[in-house]
């Protein structure tokens, strides 16, 4: 399978081609990073000390030659993206956050004429996460309260994070709520006792923190909570080389990481 990187002098996208180089069933084909970036015109192994042969390029109708993209960008490269995808007829698998309603609603679109996966987080771990969260909520949907905790790196510049939206989703849906419609996102000054019901989040943003999700279940006399914690990227790497694995046999439609993990 002939993949491209999105963001590839990025982290993430180097350790996205590093995946791809070691994994044994896939070829880099394109590396891709933004208009005037210094990376443009150097081989994208050039990070391991490798001549792959694959100049990193900004010249989008490359993607031609793929037969699927992994993105990790920000959301308006994204959808740049996104586009070039589907006039090239290539894959495409979404790790990007941040995005807004209409934005979402532009990848479903696209989702209607190539094989998108589309995720907040490709961690196989996170994932189950957010199983064992909409099974908790389901079960705990009286007497207890959610909260939904997450730290990430000082880099980052969405908040709260894709990840933390997801498992507040997750419980939302359990309790078969709109998540907008229960959230409480700040707290601050005379905030009043808490309502049932409601789903609050806690953000934190400093050093190099990769990734710390928490769900706490609290009731009177207990706690429960359900925590994830990324040590480093290449759970994402590896999650999304398997979303590309899923997609190989797809012609379009718009697919979750549980599509990928329940394949």
């Amino acid at each position: 399978m002939r993949i491209a990187i999105a963001g590839a002098n990025g982290r993430m996208g180097r350790m996205l081609i590093e995946a791809v180089l070691n994994s044994g069933d896939m070829q880099l084909a394109v590396a891709l990073d933004h208009t005037g970036a210094a990376s443009i015109g150097h081989d994208a192994g050039a990070f391991l000390g490798k001549d792959t042969g694959i100049i990193i390029t900004d010249d989008l109708n490359q993607l031609s030659q793929a037969d699927c993209l992994i993105d990790f960008t920000r959301p308006a490269g994204t959808l740049s993206h996104l586009q070039a995808c589907v006039a090239n007829n290539c894959k495409l698998i979404i790790g990007t956050t941040g995005f807004s309603d209409e934005e979402k609603a532009l990848i479903a679109a696209a989702g209607e004429k190539i094989a998108v996966v589309f995720a907040p987080n490709m961690s196989v771990g996170v994932n189950v996460a957010l199983r064992l969260i909409e099974m908790a909520a389901k079960m705990m949907n009286q007497g207890f309260d959610a909260e939904v905790f997450e730290a990430h790196h000082r880099n980052k510049v969405d908040a709260p994070s894709g990840t933390a939206l997801a498992m507040g989703e997750a419980v939302a849906k359990a309790w078969d709520v709109k998540l907008d419609e229960v959230a409480d996102w700040t707290r601050y000054g005379e905030t009043g006792a808490r309502e049932d019901g409601r789903i609050g989040f806690s953000v934190v943003r400093g050093g190099d923190i990769i990734g710390d999700h928490t769900v706490f279940f609290c009731g009177d006399g207990e706690r429960i909570e359900i925590t994830h914690r990324s040590s480093n990227r290449t759970t994402y790497a590896q999650g999304s080389l398997r979303a590309a694995r899923f997609l190989k046999n797809k012609d379009k439609g718009l697919f979750s990481m549980h599509d990928v993990l329940d394949s």
